[in-house]
């Protein structure tokens, strides 16, 4: 005889292991310090290469100009402004990473407590 409720049970994790459950898996396998750490890591990487391609394509923009200007500036503080700037940009980009991974790790293990107590449900169904 078929089980209404172990059927839609079944159906229900099935359709959240296709979709959003491989992802919510792969943030689940790890300790939420860790995890963290790991996306801010790769934020911090792609943000100093998006500055490095932005700064470059301001000093090319215009190079002739800035060519004849070098030796009018101060490289000092050019250089303290273009440090400044980095910071700047990759403190808030790290802020912000860390903030959505937070949010995404909470959502994640929260979809995942729902799933194994739904596995747990479903043993329990199967033992009656």
């Amino acid at each position: 005889m078929l089980n209404e409720e172990k059927i839609i049970l079944m159906t229900q994790m099935a359709s959240y292991e296709e979709n959003e459950g491989k992802r919510n898996m792969a943030i689940g396998r790890y300790f939420r310090s860790d995890y963290i750490a790991i996306q801010v890591l790769k934020s911090v990487l792609c943000a100093t290469i998006a500055y490095a391609v932005c700064f470059a394509l301001f000093i090319f923009y215009d190079f002739e100009t800035f060519m004849q200007d070098i030796y009018k500036m101060d490289l000092v503080s050019f250089a303290k402004n273009v440090l400044i700037y980095y910071g700047i940009t990759v403190v808030v980009y790290g802020i912000a990473s860390y903030l959505i991974c937070s949010l995404r790790y909470a959502r994640a293990k929260k979809s995942l407590k729902c799933y194994y107590n739904n596995l747990k449900k479903l043993n329990s169904i199967y033992n009656e």
